[in-house]
């Protein structure tokens, strides 16, 4: 006979984002009657929009500043996310108690050496034999340590090393999709019995010229307006980047009750998928993924991209499921961050939960008021490219103020 499932509970959130720092001082922002205008970065990298990070004293959760200099951006960011989930988790700093914790993060590569990016790409500007050149550049100038510093598990090793998190590890890579896994295996192992306790999350650091490079020759971006996620319309379509850190404190609902531990929210399921975006068969594959709702009182936390044609598919997919729920593109005041996207959703989700307050609408031309108190919320995530997510929370008694 098969072991029945266990609840699984979100107990702490650490959330840095453009809007500022901590879960409270976002749900103080969302939940105005008017919604807060988002912090954009119209000028640093035009005609492209990037929603930065705010000032940052880092020691606040990496106090050495050894550690601080070794890390890029993005590990800081993810770093200090994790820190304040653990904080707000109410686990101290005893690393009998945190080599229980199982870590599990989705991150990306690490980040480029600019100069040398400029460099070979003057080089290979007008040259007639680009292998050599670009050969002999890279031998030249890359420094010998540079692909240690990309190694995307570096992320978890520097939580591990800063804040003492010494259960298992893992870490998943691809984009939005590693966000996805990262959170639908943790809510697995712990609702099977194979874990008691998860810090879970991602970072992403938006402010690089380098993906934003990418992201252009890919023809991704928004460009010259900047328009809500959920009034992106094309040809005027596209991603505006976030600066992202987002962690959560999952844990049994037995482990939270031995320590005291007050809950924001109940995740009920996270689950995710991946194939061909043509049409109704992309509609139909992320309806699968969402529960069947007519209740007036879900929320929906939509992590669209922005980009339109994917905005198309996700619109329909929650038609046909919750026709009745309100939705709000948080995109739209977070931009967009890729592999945090999913676990900073769900860490909104959360706390507005927990706070029994719907967010005002972020677009209010297309987004609609909700009149009562949301009782459960559902996260999606369609990736720019591939994968689709989506994950259910529910309200608790006694859930935390």
């Amino acid at each position: 006979m098969s072991q029945k499932s266990r609840d699984v509970l979100v107990t702490g959130i650490g959330l840095l984002t453009s809007l500022g720092e901590g879960i409270e001082t976002h749900l103080d922002l969302l939940t105005r009657e008017v919604a807060p205008q988002p912090k954009i970065d119209a000028d640093s990298y035009a005609p492209y929009f990037v929603h930065p990070l705010p000032p940052v004293d880092w020691s606040n959760q990496i106090p050495k500043k050894g550690d601080q200099r070794q890390m890029e951006t993005w590990q800081k960011l993810g770093s200090y996310a994790a820190g304040l989930a653990l904080a707000d988790a109410g686990i101290p700093a005893d690393e009998a108690m945190r080599a229980t914790i199982d870590l599990i993060v989705s991150a990306g590569g690490g980040e480029r050496d600019f100069a040398v990016d400029a460099l070979v790409l003057e080089r290979l500007r007008g040259s007639n034999a680009p292998g050599p050149v670009l050969n002999a550049t890279l031998s030249s100038e890359l420094r010998p340590t540079l692909f240690l510093a990309q190694l995307s598990n570096l992320l978890a090793g520097n939580i591990s090393i800063v804040h003492k998190v010494t259960g298992s590890s893992r870490t998943f890579m691809g984009e939005e999709a590693s966000g996805i896994s990262a959170v639908s295996s943790a809510l697995a192992r712990i609702s099977s019995g194979q874990s008691e306790i998860c810090l879970v999350g991602s970072a992403f650091s938006a402010e690089r010229k380098d993906l934003l490079l990418n992201f252009e020759l890919a023809g991704l971006l928004l460009r010259e307006e900047w328009w809500p996620v959920s009034s992106r319309i094309a040809p005027h379509d596209g991603l505006a980047i976030g600066s992202v850190g987002a962690f959560l404190v999952l844990e049994s609902a037995e482990h939270a009750q031995s320590r005291s531990a007050p809950a924001y929210a109940r995740m009920v399921s996270a689950a995710g998928d991946r194939g061909p975006r043509e049409g109704e068969r992309a509609v139909s594959r992320l309806a699968d993924l969402l529960p069947e709702d007519s209740e007036a009182q879900t929320l929906v936390l939509s992590g669209a991209t922005g980009i339109e044609a994917l905005s198309r598919i996700e619109r329909e997919a929650i038609g046909q499921r919750l026709p009745q729920a309100a939705v709000r593109h948080y995109g739209t005041v977070l931009g967009h961050s890729f592999e945090a996207q999913f676990p900073a959703g769900i860490a909104l989700a959360a706390g507005l939960l927990a706070r029994g307050r719907a967010p005002a609408p972020f677009d209010v031309g297309e987004e609609r008021r909700m009149g009562a108190a949301p009782r459960r919320a559902v996260v999606t995530c369609v990736g720019h490219l591939h994968a689709e997510g989506a994950c259910v929370l529910e309200a608790v008694e006694g859930r935390r103020a």
